[in-house]
């Protein structure tokens, strides 16, 4: 996690952007879920979608608990909800 978390700082550094405002753990969730909801392509999609409501102003948990939702909702292989 040393790792992640100094690559992120950095990375919030070279964007612009302060650390603090970050929900690192919301993210990382989410595209777990999505992941393994979805198909692994769509969790970094997911992640940027996120991104893009919240720069529109949409809160950044209710954006993530709606794609999560949309996740737990989706077909899995067998034509069943994931229901995670």
């Amino acid at each position: 996690m040393a790792t992640l978390d100094e690559w992120t700082e950095q990375a919030c550094a070279a964007l612009g952007l302060e650390r603090a405002t970050l929900d690192q753990a919301m993210v990382l969730d989410l595209a777990r879920e999505v992941a393994h909801g979805v198909a692994r392509p769509a969790a970094p999609l997911a992640a940027y979608l996120v991104g893009v409501a919240v720069g529109r102003g949409t809160d950044a948990a209710a954006a993530a608990a709606t794609i999560s939702g949309l996740s737990r909702s989706w077909p899995g292989p067998d034509g069943e909800q994931s229901g995670r």
